[in-house]
Formats: C-alpha cells, sequence, structure tokens
C-alpha cells in the first residue's frame, strides 16, 4: 500500500468538527507528528483535553474518513494545499494567532506577496468608494503591493479587477472551499486572479458559501496582510470584522473618510474616531508600513542567501538575546567578522539590535 503524504492527515483534521488551531497543537504537543495525531490512542486523545463531542467527531471521522480518495481529489482539482509544517506557508499569516492549520490554494503564492495591503469594504459601493479603490489599488499594483481581498460584490470586486488591470498581483480569500467561487457573477475574476495571484481558502473542497463561513475568513484577509483598509462600510457592514482581526493581530488599520450625510461612511468615519489612520493617499500607506525597508530586505534575501556562519548566529540567538562579544566567544571568530555578519544580517531583518550592542531575532 502506498504510503499517503502528510498533507493527507492535515486535510483529515481539518474536515472534523471541534478540531482548530488550539485543539490541533496539543494534540501536536502529545503525539509529535500529524499523521501520529491522527492515529493518536484514546489516552492520548484524553490527554489533549479533547472534549466529549469532538472526541467522538474525531472518532467517527477515522472510521469513515477516505484519505487517499480526499487527496487524490484535491490533486485532480489542481489545488496546492500548505499547512503549518510548509516553508511556503504564508509569512504574514503565520505570524498571527490561531492561523489556519490548512490553507487550499488555487494559483500562486509568492515570497514578495509578504508585501500585501487588504481593500474591503461593503457590497453597495457608491461610486466615491469604487473610484478610490480603482485609485488605491492601481497604485498598490505599481508599487508591487499584492492587494488581498475577499472576492465579495462592491469594493472587493474593484480591488481584484484595477490590481489585475494594473498589471499586478491580487489575493482573494474566499468563504467556501477553493472549488467553489462565490458569487458566480466572480468567476470569470477568479479565473484571472489565479493566473494572477491566488484564491485561498482554510475550506475543505465542496464547502458551499455559507453565511457562517465569512466572519472568520476576515481574520485570514488581514492576517496576509500588513495593513487593512476599509474603503467604505456601514455600521453594520462585515468590513468592520476584518478591522477587528486587524487591530487583534498587530495591523495597521486604515478608514476612507467619507461624508457624514452617507450611510455607507458611517463605519469607516467611526473607524476613525476610534484610532484608526485616515487614507489620504498610497504613499502614506508605503511609508507607515515601512515597505520601503522591507522591499529592501527581501532583495537583500534574495540575492544573499543564509550562509552556514550566519545560520549558527541565528541558532545562538534563538535562544536568547545576546552581547557581541559573547557572540565573538562562542563562535571562535574575530569581533570584525562576526559585526559584519551581524550587520547583514540586519540589513535582512532577520536580526536587530535591542541596545548596548546586544542582538535578538527580528520577529
Amino acid at each position: 500500500m502506498t504510503a499517503l503524504p502528510t498533507q493527507a492527515y492535515w486535510i483529515a483534521f481539518n474536515k472534523v468538527a471541534g478540531i482548530g488551531p488550539a485543539r490541533l497543537t496539543a494534540l501536536l504537543d502529545i503525539c509529535g507528528s500529524v499523521e501520529a495525531a491522527w492515529k493518536a490512542s484514546i489516552q492520548q486523545l484524553q490527554a489533549a483535553h479533547l472534549d466529549k463531542r469532538t472526541l467522538e467527531n474525531l472518532l467517527l471521522a477515522r472510521r469513515q474518513f477516505d484519505l487517499a480518495a480526499e487527496w487524490q481529489r484535491v490533486r485532480q482539482a489542481g489545488v496546492t494545499v500548505l499547512t503549518w509544517d510548509d516553508a511556503a506557508y504564508p509569512t504574514n499569516l503565520r505570524e498571527t494567532d490561531a492561523a489556519p492549520p490548512v490553507l487550499y490554494v488555487r494559483g500562486q503564492l509568492r515570497d514578495e506577496d509578504i508585501l500585501a495591503v487588504a481593500l474591503v469594504g461593503t457590497r453597495r459601493a457608491s461610486a466615491y468608494g469604487r473610484e478610490v479603490t480603482h485609485m488605491a489599488a492601481t497604485e498598490f499594483a505599481h508599487n508591487n503591493i499584492t492587494v488581498v481581498s475577499g472576492l465579495a460584490l462592491g469594493i472587493d470586486t474593484m480591488a481584484h479587477h484595477a490590481a489585475l488591470e494594473a498589471g499586478g498581483r491580487t489575493i482573494a480569500v474566499l468563504g467556501s472551499g477553493v472549488d467553489q467561487i462565490y458569487p458566480p457573477q466572480n468567476r470569470e475574476l477568479g479565473d484571472a486572479i489565479m493566473k494572477h495571484g491566488a484564491l485561498v481558502s482554510e475550506y475543505p473542497l465542496g464547502t458551499r458559501p455559507e453565511a457562517n463561513n465569512f466572519p472568520p475568513r476576515n481574520r485570514i484577509i488581514s492576517g496576509l496582510s500588513r495593513g487593512v483598509i476599509i474603503v467604505e462600510a456601514s455600521q453594520r457592514s462585515g468590513a468592520l470584522i476584518t478591522a477587528e482581526f486587524a487591530a487583534e493581530q498587530g495591523r495597521d488599520v486604515f478608514a476612507v473618510p467619507g461624508s457624514i450625510l452617507h450611510p455607507g461612511s458611517a463605519g469607516c468615519n467611526d473607524l476613525i474616531r476610534q484610532g484608526a489612520t485616515p487614507f489620504l493617499s498610497v504613499n502614506d500607506v508605503l511609508d507607515q508600513l515601512n515597505f520601503a525597508t522591507l522591499t529592501t530586505q527581501a532583495q537583500v534575501r534574495q540575492n544573499t542567501p543564509v550562509d552556514p556562519l550566519e545560520a549558527q548566529i541565528m541558532t545562538i540567538l534563538a535562544q536568547e538575546a545576546q552581547h557581541i562579544d559573547e557572540l565573538v566567544r562562542r563562535m571562535a571568530l574575530p569581533s570584525g567578522q562576526v559585526g559584519s555578519l551581524l550587520t547583514l544580517l540586519e540589513l535582512k531583518g532577520m536580526v536587530r539590535q535591542v541596545g548596548g550592542m546586544i542582538y535578538t531575532i527580528r520577529t
């Protein structure tokens, strides 16, 4: 019998009701691997403190779920599965709490997508909202910034269209399986996004676009991005959920100011009153998010891979911050050479100095 790839076990857990990031982490801590967790004994499952209903769901899934068939289904659909174990899992999203253990991807995620901004807003966009969205997405694309949104009608649709028209990259996060493009009016747009970006979802293939799927997916929109711009939103708009997730994730939140007479701007104006940064220009966003420095760091990392000595420094600093003299002692290298290595790692954005020649890993 052919051994199953590790992704098949991740997919299996993703289909078990009640197994989210926290419970899966507990199982992995106890069992050591996702395959071992799927095959865990009752005692191990109980040690992970699964509640009765979740335990019953998992035991039933292990009896009924055909891992090989589901994995074959994913492969035939041309879908990429990314998990916590994969180096290609998006860096921005990995840094957030409760990042989804599994991402289904149609299209391609790239390293440069670390420079990403979310543009979201109401489905009932005004002419003003559409114009601002088109301008912003176009300028972000011209600055090689990936535009992230949710493929909904209105602001989201305009954001994806404008980014593509400007020759940029865009990512759409779905509240359904990536094989269930919703709304139907955007199927052609979804196909275009797959060629110049990606469709992304945490939901298994075949998942229909049910209403309760959309609020959770908003944390992925904000998690994939360095900053979130709410273009137009009423006081009950789902876009405000994205703003809440962004704030919890430590992302910068921007809101487009609008007329106090227009209900569609009430949510944005309220966000500004609560402390969101007014969106006045794309350059302001680029400056606030420090994208110029991030671009330089990405270029340096790409052009100068980590060598063994750099890796040694990273291993030492992973334990705790160190003074440069301690690094010199432990590496048995001249101080000038260690200093040069640290400078290069700083340029790459991998370490930072916290004062007094003490260095730590940049998180």
